[in-house]
């Protein structure tokens, strides 16, 4: 988003590698051991988004580099194929994203959003690499990806108090607001229907 003037994705490579990555990819294996098959499929692929972001973004492994070209003195001259890459890369997280959102309908609200925030971050992300109206990436549609984003990394976290916190560690429960299809939220309808009879 620009925020404070930055502009280079620097100290992502650490988080994207460690937390982003490494965390969420041992998180997925731990939910495949329980039996999650969403939690699982959900954390250890994003792990491994991070992981090869952190891998696109790390000057050693060369692959803007092989993708850019640079006149005799050094100086980068094209990035069409750099930005395109990056913008079919993150296109298809978008579609995975939306796979996963459709999964999220019978779930809570909080969950719900969670994955409509991260879907609209990668779909504009990726506009922002592909669509180019002055040759460069489009900032405004990538300040907004940037946004949806950061409203992503809150309902992540929001998400994430919901399911930690109950009545042995906390005063209060977090509102996640169950869909009234979902079938907590059908049996707590039809419970309340119940008890008015």
């Amino acid at each position: 988003m620009y925020t404070r003037g930055l502009s280079q994705a620097n100290i992502v490579v650490s988080l994207a590698f460690g937390y982003g990555g490494l965390v969420q990819l041992l998180a997925g294996m731990w939910e495949m051991a329980v039996g999650n098959t969403f939690g699982a499929t959900a954390l250890s692929s994003y792990g491994g988004f991070w992981l090869a972001f952190a891998i696109v973004l790390t000057p050693g492994f060369g692959i803007g580099k092989a993708l850019e070209v640079t006149d005799a003195e050094g100086r980068i001259t094209d990035e069409t194929a750099l930005l395109n890459s990056m913008g079919l890369f993150l296109m298809g997280w978008f579609i995975f994203t939306t796979i996963l959102l459709i999964c999220t309908l019978r779930s809570t609200v909080a969950f719900f959003l969670l994955f409509f925030f991260l879907d609209l971050t990668f779909l504009l992300l990726g506009i922002s690499y592909l669509v180019r109206p002055n040759g460069g990436q489009y900032v405004a549609v990538q300040k907004a990806g940037g946004l949806f984003g950061f409203l992503a990394g809150f309902a992540a976290w929001y998400n994430a108090l919901a399911g930690l916190v109950d009545n042995s560690n906390s005063f209060f429960i977090v509102p996640v607001a169950h869909f009234p299809w979902s079938p907590t939220g059908r049996s707590r309808r039809s419970k309340t229907q119940r008890e008015l009879a």
